[in-house]
Formats: structure tokens, C-alpha cells, sequence
């Protein structure tokens, strides 16, 4: 549809010269305009507007880059030179091609297949229009003209290059236009990213000379006139000398000077407040039916400063506007991307009209399982961590689709055994049709997740990872729901920033784990550096010597090796005395830690506190029903992530059944033992930026609380 919005503008931007001579002007709206502003500019009444305009009902329906055609000489325009105009902008179509309608299609799916709209799909399928869409059905599908760009170039842009720091939020609160007029001139962004990359070139608005005869009315703002006003002090005010005010508004000399309660055209003050960019603002896009009162309200800031640093909100407040804030004013709020997110409950806005398709691929490899041998099924499911994972986890789901039906929303579920066999998910592929999938969960094996990514990345398919933090390919598809390890690291060394005094700090760190050593020596500059022998243990007298009697002591173990934790996590803990206080962390959390080498009185002792994805779930709603369906077993981690993760996939399905566009809109969600916040990488897909910082305390082990602390990472 872009290409016709695109041939749309170009042909009122051919018909300009036409409607100047006929004693017509043609006026694209700008952002801030009214139906009041734009007929002062033109001195024509709203009503003649409004009848020259038969598409114009109301004053509400002047929206930004809407086409009207102004009479300049006041009288109406005639509606036989208008359906001329209409006539010439359709567009016909070039060809035809055929397409026989296969099971599940929908008209919508087709449009957007196509990229044709519903009503000239039906134009050319009259039955469409009082028969639904059936199987079988052979469909004419018109083919469009693709636009000439040259056509554009009567068109009033610039090119703009993308500077550091810029998002699309920044770059349209410059040009003073919407998010969605910025993609609509360059088409190439998408829907799908916000990414822009830094000397990326768009096509803008031109926006016109400093001179006041080149700006134009988007420039200007209303002033009434206050008593005891003097055209000196309005010129000071406004940065501009007397003569250009009169030269604006020539009224003022024929009343012999400025009157208390005139109404004059100024151009809007300068913004000196800074550069607009992601350093110095937040940004805030304007929803529908939304007021002035509300949003300070919101974003906890006054009216005045609102309107102070938005100049165009004198002119209304209209969606789609971008707002910006001080970056001091994101306390509180959910920023993602310079971007504030309406906080959304999922649960209070889901839409039951949505239908979701939701595919699972896990490896249950039930063809290597005989169900008759229980003993022996017992046994691989406790000794196969990949078939423990995929029944724990498929069992937690279940309990999710569960949930999601009780909240009235219909879900189609197919299940599939990947066998942890890549030849296998392609047989699955190849032989059903996930056209129309709302989401795939799975599967689990980087060759097969890979192997799924890249056959669905043509039909849009979001694929959901449940335990991969990257892939060595970079797919645009998929949401990898575990943490890369260094943004796990970075809210660990957050958190320890915002707590630090003036404690010792050693590292500990293997010679495989010289990132994590490498990461924590430039937040801690000043930190020592502990002597590993053969990446398993320490040099226990000059590490004792390192440690501090005067301050309280830090010590960062980085290593992989259950016997290395074991043994240095020994040490500190009779290092810890009264007289010398020792606490350990890690930022690279890992199974060594979980060994059953390792003492956790040790860890408890010494308050050992580290960075996780997970945590232990509480005996909370989830719990309850999981022990209700499955007789009293309580869930494991598998099968709490299983909930976690599906039942966020299939509240954000169900509040818009678009995953991509819902992350956009929704920050962080958390649930019973997983938090989930995704962040696109414009070359490798959704990575999840959730997680916790867990502590032990007194041989349990406790979240510490972070809603201060956010990372930036």
C-alpha cells in the first residue's frame, strides 16, 4: 500500500500548477494544523473548506498530510472538476495473475501476500463480496503498476543522513511529523525494525529558508495580544524585529498599534534546549483520545515545561505527535529505546476476537521411549536432560494454554517431535503448511531452530527460542528468551556501581573467562588481580595477602571449574571473620556453582550473589494449578519456564496477534520465574534484556530487588 500513498501525493503534486490557475490552491496538512489555523492563512471561511472538500466532514477529520483544495477567491469548488480528479488518480491494474485458495486462507492473509487491499481484491472477485473465502476458490489477483519515482521529485524533500544516537522518534519530533509519516516516505525502513544505522539516508519534508517569506504556516503560532504588550518586547520575546510582526500581520498598522485580545501570526520560538537525540531526550508517540491533563499526569511532568519543549501542542494535541522529555524525567517510567511504553496490562487488554496458531517443535523423541517399560522410561527422563527439558517444559505450557482459554482466548495447537534430528524438522516442514502461524516455540537444538528460522523468514514468522541466547546466523525472526551472558553481566555490575563504598575488590578469573575478567577490571579499575594456578586453583599466600583486614573484601570468581569454586569459595569462607568481612560474586553463572562439590553453606556464608535469568518460583497461581493437573507434583524449572514462556507469547498474541508489533508497545513482563523484555538487534533478531540479581542469605537464596537499578545494556 505505500506504493499508492507514494502515487497518491505525486499526483497532487502534478495538479498544483493546475489548481493555481483555476484560482485554487492545494494544502497539505501539517502536524499541528486545524481547520481554523489553515483558513485564516487562506482568509476563507471553515465552511467553505469543508464543502470544497467533500472527504472533510468535520473539523476532525483534518489530519496531517491530508490534500485539500483551498478556492482562493472564497467560492466553492465544482464537483464535476473534482470527480475528474478522482477519475484520474485511479489506478488500474497492469494484469492478472491466479491463485486457488488453500485450506486456513484468509482475505487478509491474501492482501498482505499481495499487497493489494481487500477492496480491490473483492473488486475483481465480486462473489467475495457476499460469499466467504473458501478452499478451492480460484481468485484473480490484479497486478499494480509499480509508481516512477522521478514523479516524486516535484515533491518538496530533503535527504537527511542518520546521526549518532537518532531513533525514528528523535528524527520525527525534528521534522515535526508522525512515525508513521516517516515510513510512509521511506518505505525501505519497514514495520517490523525500529533500526536505523548511523549515515542511513531518508527522504523528509523540506522544511523552508529562515526568510519569512519562504516559511510556511507549520512555522507559525498564535499569540494573543496581553495588555500592556509593546512590539518591542513581542520581538525580544520571539527573536525577531519589529517590522517582520508588522510585515506578518498588517492589521497592526490599520488599527494604529497593538490592541489588547489581536490574534497574531508569529513564528514559533526557537528550541535551544539541545540536540535532539537519544542523549539528551525521551520520546513519547501520542495516542488516540488521549489529553493534555492525563499525560502530565503520566510522564510526571508540568504543562508548562510540556509545552515549553513541544511548541506545537499550542496548535493541539494530536495523535501520532512525538513528544520529548528531559532524559532526567525516565524515573518511573518504561523507557525502551529513548522510547516511553504505555504500561500495558496484558491481561486487561487481550482481544478475544483473535484466533492464535501456536506450533510447539521440541525434542521428545518419543520413537527412542517404549511407554510399557515404566522403569526404564523413569530412568531417561531422569538421566536425558533433553527429554526432562521437553517434557517439563511442554508440561508447564500446557498449564499456560490452560490459563489463556479461561480468558476467552481461542487457541489452535499443533505439536510436533523434532527428535533432535535436523532431517527430521525438515520432513515436518516440508510436509505441513504453517502458513497463518501465529508463533512457532522451539525448537531447542541450534541446527533445528536455524533450520526453522530460515524456511519461516519469508512468511513472517516469529520463532521463539526457548533456551538459545544467539545464533551463530543472524535471523530477524526469532526471539532468543535467554540473556546473553554480558547483559546478564552488565545489570550484575550495575547493581554492585550503585552499591559500592569503598570495598576491596579481587578478580578471580581462569584463563577462559578473560571477558568476564576483562569487563569487571573496567568498571573496578583499582581491583587486584588474584594468581590462578593451572586454571584450577589459587596461590593461597599471595591471595591471602591481597585481601583487606580494613575494608570489607569483594571477590569476583570467573571459572567454569566445580572443583575451582569449591576450593576458592572454601578459602573465603575461612578468610570470613569478624575481624576481615568477605563476600563473593560471579557475573558468569554456571553449573560449577550448582555443584554438589560445592559447599552452599560456603556460599551462603559469604552472601554469594550472581546474575541469573531465572528464579525460584514461589508458591504462587501457577504452582497451584500445575499441582492440580498433574496430582500434586510440584513444577521444576523446566516446567515453570515452559508457563513463563508461553503464556507471555500468548497474552502478547492475544492483545495484537502480531509478536513483533506487541514488543514494540510492551516493556517487561515478568511471571512466576522468568521476566521477559525484548530488544530487536536489527541483524539478529529479539534478545531478551530480563533478568535478576539472586543472593544467598541464611541457606536460601533470595532475588535482590532492582527496580532502581536499570541497565543500559
Amino acid at each position: 500500500m505505500k506504493k499508492y500513498v507514494i502515487l497518491f501525493l505525486a499526483f497532487f503534486a502534478m495538479a498544483i500548477t493546475k489548481a493555481t490557475a483555476q484560482k485554487f490552491a492545494t494544502h497539505t496538512v501539517k502536524e499541528g494544523e486545524t481547520l481554523q489555523s489553515i483558513s485564516r492563512q487562506y482568509r476563507v471561511t471553515p465552511f467553505t473548506i469543508i464543502q470544497s472538500n467533500k472527504e472533510i466532514k468535520t473539523a476532525e477529520d483534518i489530519k496531517p498530510n491530508t490534500i485539500l483544495i483551498i478556492p482562493l477567491d472564497g467560492k466553492l469548488v465544482q464537483q464535476e472538476e473534482k470527480k475528474e480528479e478522482v477519475e484520474e488518480q485511479e489506478v488500474k491494474p497492469l494484469g492478472f495473475s491466479r491463485h486457488r485458495v488453500r485450506k486456513r486462507e484468509t482475505l487478509y492473509g491474501l492482501t498482505e501476500r499481495y499487497k493489494i487491499t481487500e477492496e480491490q481484491l473483492k473488486r475483481y472477485n465480486r462473489r467475495l463480496y457476499s460469499e466467504p473465502l473458501k478452499k478451492g476458490m480460484v481468485l484473480q489477483i490484479p497486478k499494480y503498476p509499480i509508481p516512477d519515482p522521478n514523479e516524486e521529485k516535484e515533491l518538496d524533500f530533503e535527504v537527511y543522513t542518520v546521526q549518532p544516537k537518532e531513533t525514528r522518534w528523535s528524527i520525527a519530533h525534528k521534522y515535526g511529523i508522525s512515525v508513521d509519516s516517516l515510513v510512509v516516505l521511506n518505505p525501505e525502513l519497514g514495520s517490523s525494525s525500529d533500526y536505523l544505522a548511523i549515515g542511513q539516508e531518508l527522504k523528509l519534508p523540506r522544511p523552508k529558508g529562515d526568510s519569512l517569506d519562504n516559511q510556511e504556516v507549520n512555522l507559525y503560532t498564535s499569540y494573543t495580544v496581553p495588555s500592556k504588550q509593546t512590539l518591542y518586547s513581542l520581538g525580544r520575546e520571539y527573536g525577531i524585529p519589529s517590522d517582520s510582526i508588522l510585515k506578518l500581520n498588517p492589521e497592526v498598522v490599520k488599527q494604529g498599534g497593538l490592541k489588547e485580545g489581536m490574534v497574531l501570526r508569529l513564528p514559533k520560538k526557537k528550541d535551544v534546549s539541545g540536540e535532539v537525540n537519544t542523549e539528551n531526550f525521551i520520546f513519547y508517540e501520542v495516542k488516540p483520545k488521549q489529553n493534555i491533563f492525563r499525560l502530565t499526569q503520566n510522564l510526571n511532568i508540568s504543562r508548562d515545561e510540556l509545552f515549553s519543549l513541544n511548541p506545537a501542542l499550542e496548535n493541539g494535541l494530536k495523535a501520532g505527535m512525538v513528544l520529548k522529555l528531559p532524559k532526567d524525567k525516565s524515573d518511573g517510567l518504561e523507557v525502551k529505546n529513548a522510547l516511553i511504553l504505555d504500561k500495558v496490562n496484558l491481561q486487561d487488554s487481550i482481544n478475544v476476537q483473535n484466533r492464535l496458531n501456536v506450533v510447539f517443535m521440541l525434542p521428545f523423541r518419543l520413537d527412542r521411549i517404549n511407554l510399557n517399560d515404566r522403569k526404564k522410561t523413569e530412568s531417561q527422563i531422569k538421566t536425558r536432560r533433553d527429554l526432562a527439558l521437553s517434557l517439563g517444559f511442554y508440561s508447564g505450557a500446557m498449564v499456560a494454554l490452560d490459563s489463556i482459554k479461561q480468558l476467552g482466548v481461542s487457541v489452535n495447537v499443533k505439536t510436533f517431535d523434532t527428535q533432535l534430528n535436523q532431517n527430521k524438522v525438515k520432513e515436518i516442514l516440508f510436509r505441513e503448511n504453517l502458513y497463518g502461524t501465529s508463533a512457532v516455540i522451539g525448537p531447542i537444538a541450534s541446527s533445528a531452530l536455524d533450520e526453522v528460522a530460515v524456511q519461516t523468514a519469508s512468511q513472517n514468522i516469529p520463532i521463539i527460542s526457548p533456551t538459545a541466547s544467539n545464533s551463530a546466523l543472524g535471523h530477524k525472526n526469532v526471539f532468543y528468551s535467554v540473556p546473553k551472558e554480558e547483559v546478564l553481566r552488565g545489570k550484575m555490575l550495575e547493581y554492585l556501581k550503585k552499591i559500592r563504598k569503598d570495598q576491596n575488590v579481587i578478580i578471580v578469573a581462569d584463563s577462559t573467562h578473560t571477558a568476564a575478567h576483562d569487563t569487571i577490571l573496567s568498571i573496578f579499575p583499582a581491583a587486584q588481580i588474584a594468581k590462578v594456578i593451572d586454571n584450577k586453583s589459587l596461590h593461597l599466600d599471595e591471595f591471602l595477602i591481597q585481601l583487606s583486614e580494613e575494608k570489607e573484601n569483594w571477590v569476583f570468581l570467573e571459572t567454569d571449574q566445580a572443583n575451582m569454586v569449591s576450593s576458592v569459595s572454601s578459602i573465603l569462607n575461612s578468610a570470613n571473620t569478624e575481624e576481615m568481612k568477605v563476600r563473593m560474586f560471579t557475573t558468569s553463572f554456571n553449573n560449577a556453582f550448582e555443584n554438589d562439590a560445592v559447599s552452599k553453606t560456603h556460599l551462603s556464608n559469604l552472601k554469594f550473589s550472581y546474575p541469573s535469568f531465572y528464579k525460584e518460583g514461589d508458591n504462587d497461581a501457577f504452582t497451584k494449578a500445575y499441582r492440580r493437573r498433574f496430582r500434586g507434583v510440584k513444577p521444576d524449572r523446566y516446567a515453570t519456564r515452559g508457563f513463563d514462556l508461553t503464556f507471555d507469547v500468548l497474552l502478547k498474541l492475544a492483545h495484537k496477534n502480531n509478536l513483533f508489533e506487541t514488543s514494540k508497545i510492551v516493556g517487561t513482563t515478568e511471571y512466576s520465574g522468568n521476566s521477559f523484555d525484548y530488544y530487536k538487534d536489527w541483524s539478529s533478531g529479539y534478545h531478551n534484556h530480563a533478568g535478576y540479581i539472586m543472593e544467598y542469605d541464611s541457606l536460601r537464596i533470595k532475588q535482590v530487588e532492582l527496580d532502581d537499578l536499570k541497565s543500559d545494556l
